[in-house]
C-alpha cells in the first residue's frame, strides 16, 4: 500500500488486462507497471486539488 501525503493509495493488478490500476479517493489510474500508476495518481489528485482552490 503507497501513500500520498495522508492519502491511501491502493494498487492492484488488473485481472483481464495487462497492467496496474491504482485507486485513491475516487480517482482510478492505470498503468504498465505500479510505479507508472502510482505517478498519474499523483497527477490526477495533483489537478483535482487545484480545481477546488
Amino acid at each position: 500500500m503507497f501513500k500520498i501525503g495522508h492519502l491511501k493509495v491502493e494498487i492492484f493488478k488488473i485481472k483481464n488486462r495487462c497492467g496496474y490500476a491504482a485507486v485513491c479517493c475516487s480517482h482510478l489510474t492505470e498503468g504498465k507497471n505500479q510505479q507508472e500508476a502510482y505517478d498519474r495518481m499523483v497527477k490526477a489528485l495533483r489537478r483535482t486539488t487545484k480545481r477546488t482552490k
